[in-house]
């Protein structure tokens, strides 16, 4: 099979974070003076790459009926989830949006909010399948509500999806990408229509060409836009184990015009006329285009953010690494109007990770606030009681680009806190996210785990109460069913109620109805990718995710091969059901999966078989559960 394949707002002190806190909702105060901010966990098991964004974002609607923060991250089983946080009710829910992906952490998700105010989802493998895939919230600004997976074809690989709608050009999205060539690349999509289809109606164009590139050279790109007319592109000559001078240039692409022009306005090229604007780390392209480099100081520079300021001058987080990559060193690049200005913020180290022979040019990560850009998160080395472990440290600079202050976040942490990213949103608050753990590789192998971290934030995670005796009606233990073998239960009518169950599925015969609900059946579909669906009366929901995970990676050689291995059956799992005003969701593993609009639902008998295997435990409740209460269930008990 190898083609298939937080109250009201929230309310932090905001100057400063203290040391970790372990649970989802469990918050830690630091007692030093001006070290006040709460830090929470998002997800215990999460990454992501810093070059696919927006990772996070935040969008409050003028009317005032949506306040939503989504935070997207892939862990190592190849699930690609997001935690959305409802800053009105106070409430978050962590959603699978794609199960057995690639277990890579350049596949994290970037999030895009439509004209309609629903949640589109992009995603993709590393550089390796030929395609995009999204997903779109159906109810608008909530992503537990996602649609079906759409796969979109390019005729190019794909990595890091950064879209844009643009106010000059409501009626399209912008997609910018690493793709053809391993370059950057850029295409406009139709909306989504009905069905939630979109297609290119203008590219996909190479931007730039790397005048090696034929070579292997990689650009790396960041994006932002202004919002109305223009995607500015802070990019690289190429990867910086590559070269040990890599230059860093500053474009800005005219959707209007598809002009690529420099920070003077002078045109490079029109994207998609046949000819590419060549770009080289040496004196003459610096002298020949002085305006479309940022900055060439001889070191293999990489860049982590670009912004655009007030005035609509671009503002770069990057890190100068030395020639044996050894030392790194992080710089705040500023247009001034007539000059780029580079100020020192911070000797990095070296590579953040533990394996010493590979990515030496990873550093721990810096942020741009994204509410004032003269404010910088980073990730850097400093001793403390578990020995030398990465800290995050907030720097201020002034209106001349002097660095002001210097200020330490997070302290004795007995794990690495690395690429921060700071949420955009509303009311002037930064809302700061990081990675958390151990990190071994981008990709999980036979060689290493992978990247073994959770995603940490400087602002509550909310946490309803938990009270799993509450509305409990039945608790059982019951065990072999099978085709043949029906356990039934009966209950008392209710409206409103939650089936959680513990199981196993023999994997020789890995399909069949797993429960059935009065005219309600849940079930899994036979084939390779055996996918769960709802089935009420005679409409089917089908799920987009598949019963199993990535795990098969972990013995398979390292790399992006462009094959999709064989999904790892589940042994024990957790599966849950819950109905309320009419919504019936489902929870795999605690994760939501579908979430559906189904009329006139209710208990009553309740039957276990229809597939062969083993129910460990039976919970049965006349209420709908929370999330939290649905992943705290112990069926040991």
């Amino acid at each position: 099979m190898r083609k298939i394949i937080l109250f009201s707002f929230f309310c932090f002190a905001v100057s400063v974070i203290s040391s970790f806190g372990e649970s989802r909702s469990g918050e830690r105060t630091d007692s030093r003076p001006l070290h006040e901010i709460s830090v929470s966990t998002v997800t215990k098991t999460g990454a992501w790459c810093w070059f696919a964004d927006p990772r996070a974002l935040t969008y409050a609607n003028k009317a005032g009926t949506i306040h939503r923060t989504y935070i997207g991250y892939i862990d190592t089983q190849g699930n690609i989830k997001a935690t959305q946080i409802d800053h009105r009710t106070n409430k978050a829910d962590e959603v699978l949006i794609r199960s057995y992906f690639q277990p890579d952490d350049h596949d994290n998700p970037t999030f895009l909010v439509l004209p309609d105010e629903r949640v589109m989802i992009f995603y993709s493998r590393h550089n390796d399948e030929p395609c995009f895939y999204y997903r779109i919230s159906q109810k608008p600004g909530d992503i537990t509500t996602l649609g079906r997976e759409v796969r979109l074809a390019t005729a190019q690989n794909t990595t890091y999806p950064s879209p844009f709608i643009l106010s000059d050009d409501p009626d399209h999205i912008y997609l910018c990408w690493r793709g053809i060539g391993w370059h950057p690349t850029i295409a406009r999509l139709t909306l989504p229509d009905q069905n939630d289809r979109t297609e290119f109606d203008w590219g996909p164009y190479q931007i730039v060409r790397s005048k090696k590139g034929a070579g292997g050279v990689r650009p790396y790109a960041k994006y932002v836009s202004n919002g109305k007319d223009k995607i500015y592109m802070a990019y690289t000559t190429t990867h910086p184990d590559n070269q040990s001078v890599n230059y860093v240039y500053l474009n800005s692409i005219d959707i209007n015009s598809h002009e690529l022009k420099d920070i003077k306005g002078n045109r490079l090229e029109t994207i998609g006329s046949g000819t590419l604007h060549d770009v080289d780390a040496t004196e003459t392209y610096k002298n020949s285009y002085p305006y479309a480099v940022a900055e060439d100081s001889p070191y293999r520079n990489w860049i982590w953010e670009v912004a655009i300021d007030q005035e609509e001058h671009p503002v770069i987080a990057m890190a100068r690494i030395s020639e044996d990559k050894e030392a790194h060193s992080y710089y705040h690049v500023e247009w001034t109007g007539t000059t780029w200005r580079k100020t020192f913020l911070d000797n990095a180290g070296g590579h953040f990770h533990q394996t010493p022979d590979i990515e030496k040019c990873y550093s721990g990560g810096i942020a741009i606030d994204k509410e004032n850009h003269r404010i910088f998160y980073a990730s850097v080395p400093v001793e403390g009681k578990y020995g030398k472990v990465y800290e995050l440290k907030k720097y201020t600079l002034d209106a001349d680009g002097k660095l002001v202050s210097t200020e330490q976040l997070t302290f004795d942490s007995p794990k690495n806190n690395v690429r921060p990213f700071v949420i955009s949103g509303k009311d002037g608050k930064p809302l700061l996210s990081w990675m958390y753990g151990d990190y071994y590789d981008w990709v999980v192998s036979p060689l290493r785990p992978g990247y073994l971290t959770g995603i940490k934030a400087n602002f509550p995670i909310p946490a309803g109460e938990i009270h799993l005796e509450k509305g409990l009606l039945k608790r059982e233990t019951p065990g072999r069913v099978s085709q043949d073998t029906i356990k039934t239960y009966r209950v008392a009518g209710s409206k409103a109620f939650t089936v959680a169950l513990s199981l196993s599925i023999d994997h020789d015969f890995y399909y069949g109805i797993l429960l059935k609900i009065g005219t309600l059946k849940y079930g899994v579909d036979p084939g390779e990718l055996p996918k769960p669906y709802i089935k009420v009366g005679n409409k089917t929901y089908s799920s987009s995710n598949v019963f199993g995970t990535s795990d098969s990676w972990k013995s398979e050689r390292r790399g992006t091969s462009g094959l999709w291995y064989i999904p790892e059956k589940f042994n024990t799992f957790r599966l849950a059901l819950s109905y309320e005003n009419g919504i019936l969701r489902t929870y795999v593993n605690g994760l939501i999966d579908q979430s559906v609009d189904v009329a006139d639902l209710s208990l009553g008998e309740i039957d276990l078989g229809g597939f062969k295997g083993m129910v460990k435990g039976l919970r049965i409740y006349n209420r709908a559960l929370s999330q939290d209460e649905i992943k705290s269930l112990d069926f040991q008990k």
